[in-house]
């Protein structure tokens, strides 16, 4: 997409009013100057009162669709998003330190994915890393999720009548954690994080397993 086009500054209205809508305002956007497959940038929406996390939204992903089955050709479009604790730090010179710029990179990498394998994300997918997620954190992957953080409305964005884009929440997970989703279904470790764990401490990727 030509990021200079009427199309494109349309669209980046419309997900900001939208994002702004359901999470709060957009305090940041990081740019990217260098961008291969889709061109990804980061909405940041810092805490608030009213919902005490940081999220992380990526914008540019739905630039190009996702390799769906023909039956779930609405659910091409799709962008990303990851939610922190409200102390967590956003700055320059805090992600030099890849403990803290870790959720940044993967949403970029994420982003790309699809386009790359020639797949698609859809609720209750797991993705492994296939490495740490930086050192000293033993996240094995995510769990695509609808927001838990917002209204139900965000999940959906309608750009178009041609064009719905879906907003897919990255949960970091542990390897028994996935392993117990790939052997016993998503319910199955749905049970056990809502048995345990309050949306402060799913959001939280230094949270113990709910498996252990």
């Amino acid at each position: 997409m030509n990021f200079e086009s009427e199309g494109y500054r349309e669209f980046l209205e419309l997900f900001s009013r939208h994002v702004e809508t359901y999470l709060g305002d957009i305090d940041l956007v990081m740019h990217e100057t260098v961008s291969d497959a889709v061109h990804v940038d980061i909405h940041v929406v810092p805490a608030n009162e009213e919902r005490p996390y940081i999220a992380l939204i990526t914008s540019g992903m739905s630039d190009l669709p996702m390799s769906v089955p023909d039956e779930l050709d609405e659910f091409k479009y799709a962008e990303l998003l990851i939610c922190l604790p409200p102390d967590w730090p956003i700055s320059m010179e805090a992600f030099q330190d890849e403990k803290n710029y870790w959720p940044v990179r993967w949403l970029k990498i994420l982003a790309r994915h699809p386009y790359y394998a020639a797949t698609w994300f859809g609720i209750n997918h797991t993705i492994p890393t296939g490495e740490p997620v930086c050192e000293g954190l033993d996240i094995a992957g995510f769990m695509l999720v609808p927001p838990m953080v917002s209204e139900v409305e965000f999940f959906e964005l309608e750009v178009s009548q041609e064009k719905k884009v879906y907003f897919y929440q990255l949960l970091p997970i542990y390897q028994d954690e996935m392993d117990l989703k790939l052997e016993q279904g998503a319910d199955a470790l749905w049970e056990k994080l809502e048995e345990h764990l309050e949306i402060e401490d799913l959001i939280n990727p230094y949270r113990a397993s709910v498996c252990r």
